[in-house]
């Protein structure tokens, strides 16, 4: 669906994006997850024809961006980072220019627009003159814009962006309905919104790409935390069939933390460690996988930042 490969991004001396590569399957529900300035944006901007990369290629649904940009914007529904609307006009005659500029059937706006006004919980604000609106309707209405034409593609810079929590919660089911028929990548810097609606994360730090995985792997643990009272366990856990690495993660009186990676699920080395360690009359005072958040490892990637 979407192939990019080594894009980058330069202001003279500054590289907001910086050799990035990552492939999105269809109907796949994508986090660019960051700090303000990251990146994000400028890879949304050039993901959706409005700025040029200075190096790299960008493929959507096999055209690309550099020859087929017009092609290829009709098929991307876009929520700009500021919402941008006429605040003089109503919301039912903005979304009616947008159907037009967009390109929508003449026959099919009524319910095009009958269909994303209910979607976006605007039924009863159509009507109004957009400027009147609150902060969190205005956001609304960006993305009824977005996806009034039915693309195949959203793109959308901080959907929630000024919705209290209940417009958040409507604006997360909302999300997640779409990509029945859509794919979706999301920016924002807020770890929930990530947990709560995609399917895979793509963190950025300093323009880089530093982490592209599933949420679902990222939640399976890939190591076996396991407390004692005395250092000698560290040899004989090193010693342990399948056992990779052993690492001392928490000291503190009487209590000494140890994280195991083997090449055996955790299930399957957790009865091996604790034999060995009981077999000696060693008191085994935890015993369990370890549990890494999106929240801890964003931490972890942020700490690795600022000792670089």
């Amino acid at each position: 669906m979407i192939h990019v490969t080594s894009l980058t991004r330069n202001y003279g001396s500054l590289k907001a994006v910086d050799d990035v590569s990552f492939d999105i399957d269809s109907g796949e529900i994508v986090g660019l997850l960051g700090h303000n300035g990251a990146g994000k944006t400028t890879i949304m901007k050039m993901l959706t024809g409005f700025l040029e990369p200075t190096g790299g290629t960008i493929r959507i649904r096999q055209m690309d961006m550099e020859t087929s940009r017009r092609e290829i914007q009709a098929q991307i529904g876009y929520l700009p980072e500021n919402c941008p609307v006429y605040p003089e006009m109503t919301v039912i005659g903005y979304l009616r220019y947008q159907a037009v500029l967009h390109g929508v059937q003449s026959d099919k706006i009524d319910t095009f627009l009958r269909e994303t006004l209910d979607r976006t919980g605007l039924l009863d604000r159509a009507g109004q003159t957009i400027g009147t609106l609150s902060r969190g309707y205005r956001q609304r209405v960006g993305v009824a814009q977005a996806i009034l034409h039915r693309p195949k593609i959203l793109i959308l810079d901080e959907p929630t962006n000024g919705l209290d929590p209940t417009q958040i919660q409507h604006m997360r089911s909302l999300l997640r309905e779409l990509a029945a028929d859509a794919t979706l990548i999301i920016s924002t810097h807020i770890l929930q919104e990530v947990q709560a609606v995609c399917d895979r994360v793509i963190i950025m730090q300093h323009g880089r790409k530093v982490l592209d995985a599933r949420l679902d792997e990222l939640s399976r643990s890939q190591r076996l935390l396991v407390s004692v009272d005395r250092m000698e366990a560290e040899g004989v856990l090193a010693s342990l069939e399948s056992v990779r690495t052993v690492e001392l993660v928490i000291q503190e009186p009487g209590r000494l933390c140890w994280a195991v990676v083997a090449d055996k699920p955790v299930r399957e080395m957790a009865p091996a460690v604790a034999e060995a360690l009981v077999a000696r009359g060693w008191p085994l005072l935890g015993l369990e996988p370890e549990s890494r958040s999106l929240e801890k490892i964003f931490s972890e990637i942020n700490m690795r930042s600022g000792r670089e």
